[in-house]
């Protein structure tokens, strides 16, 4: 799955939204996933079952809970609001990581 554009999920504070991929999860450079309408980045989950894992590019800026078997790679200036949990290991270079409310 390739995000290459910005991307906006709108929806209400009870909406879930479930992202399931056998292959890789890439964020170019500079683009963001918007949240609008009340959308919760903790209702968002991104399931990465191959490939390499999940990457996340330079001042990038990602919205919810990030699950992958293999590596994520986040690089500099990236911003993320919510979680990265890997099964084999997460490399973050200079970002911010907020952990959205329960």
């Amino acid at each position: 799955m390739l995000i290459n554009t910005n991307v906006t999920l709108a929806g209400g504070p009870t909406d879930i939204w479930v992202f399931q991929n056998a292959g890789d999860l890439i964020q170019a450079s500079a683009t963001s996933v918007f949240l609008s309408g009340g959308a919760l980045a903790k209702n968002i989950i991104w399931q990465v079952g191959g490939g390499t894992g999940i990457a996340l590019g330079t001042t990038a800026h990602f919205e919810g809970v990030a699950m992958a078997i293999k590596a994520i790679t986040v690089n500099t200036g990236a911003t993320i609001n919510g979680r990265l949990l890997s099964q084999t290991a997460v490399t973050l270079d200079g970002i911010a990581v907020t952990q959205p409310a329960p």
